[in-house]
């Protein structure tokens, strides 16, 4: 047992926002890696290259996406198929001299127009290798060289229009930097609630009942001069039901509770049960709920005996009855009490 309380809830509350600290530091990192590893800042804004500068010089300079202006295209008559589903259609062009590949999308050269004078694209750089190399081959024969020369007068790298993927790229980018802000405000987040442990929801949910510093403040009070029941994680003062478990904290004025009861769950493996834990909820005025996880059912019966003890007005257990008395008790959804009592202070 504990034997010194002074500032417990807000070290608890610190202590659990630092252990969260560490998931958000490190998909972080983990998205920073990936931006650099796989060069996700030229596929978010391909570089552009004129006809100075060959494929295969932009590919060893590790520019794989580019965005160029093509003139003078011509369908060799060959297409790159996935399946039974054509993928592109390449086309043979002029660049500084040196005749260039280029694999154009079905909607792009409208299904493989025989010449197109002048064409913007995006596309990927990619090493001439696999069905490229089908493809260079067949194209030889029709002009009657050996695959060798015709490899050594076009370039190695041909640029590929349908593997930029423009809608999944879209997609990608959204859920990239979707999640790297939801990442960085959950560490600001948690940097503040170590900081200020008052802006943590288990004292910002107070805010129903009264001014969060000054029941925040009491409960620590009441909680240092020893609580009048103890468990583990959970704890009873005069005014108050507090918990501060791994799972998250709570502060409950005891005459703002209106119902509790306990749920058990049974933990197996396959066919083997192995342990049961018990899950005490607390219903409370202003739609104020809490759930204290993973509790022996000891523990669970004295707090629920402590309340019932407390405040006479308390519901014990669950029942359709009470759910229903609750349900016509409470008021307004929890988020509209605390834009109410929020005006109300302004």
């Amino acid at each position: 047992m504990i034997d010194n309380y002074e500032h417990y809830i807000t070290k608890n509350i610190k202590a659990f926002y630092k252990r969260r600290l560490f998931s958000p530091i490190v998909y972080i990192i983990l998205l920073t890696v990936l931006w650099f590893a796989f060069s996700l800042g030229d596929i978010l804004s391909p570089i552009h290259i004129d006809d100075s500068v060959s494929f295969e010089a932009a590919y060893k300079d590790s520019d794989r996406y580019v965005k160029t202006t093509l003139k003078k295209l011509y369908f060799t008559g060959y297409t790159m198929k996935d399946g039974n589903d054509i993928k592109g259609y390449y086309y043979y062009c002029m660049r500084n001299e040196h005749c260039s590949i280029v694999l154009l999308a079905p909607s792009t050269c409208e299904e493989g127009l025989p010449s197109i004078d002048k064409l913007t694209v995006v596309g990927k750089i990619v090493k001439g290798k696999g069905t490229y190399t089908q493809f260079v081959n067949k194209l030889s024969k029709d002009l009657s060289w050996d695959s060798k020369g015709l490899s050594d007068t076009i370039t190695g790298c041909y640029l590929n229009e349908p593997e930029y993927h423009l809608k999944t790229t879209i997609f990608m980018f959204v859920f990239y930097f979707g999640t790297l802000i939801y990442a960085v405000i959950s560490l600001i987040f948690y940097i503040l609630c170590i900081r200020f442990p008052v802006l943590a929801p288990a004292c910002q949910n107070l805010v129903v009942f009264g001014n969060p510093h000054k029941l925040l403040a009491e409960a620590e009070e009441e909680l240092a001069t020893l609580p009048q029941l103890a468990t583990e994680d959970m704890f009873i003062t005069e005014h108050y039901f507090i918990m501060t478990s791994p799972y998250g904290n709570a502060i409950v004025p005891i005459k703002e509770i209106l119902w509790i009861y306990k749920y058990s769950t049974l933990h197996k493996i396959l066919w083997y049960h192995f342990s049961i834990s018990y899950t005490l909820h607390i219903s409370a005025n202003k739609h104020l709920y809490i759930h204290c996880p993973k509790n022996t059912k000891s523990d669970i019966d004295g707090i629920i005996d402590y309340l019932a003890e407390a405040n006479h007005d308390i519901l014990v257990g669950f029942s359709e009855e009470n759910r229903l008395k609750v349900q016509a008790v409470q008021g307004k959804p929890l988020h509209v009490e605390r834009l109410l009592a929020w005006k109300k202070k302004k």
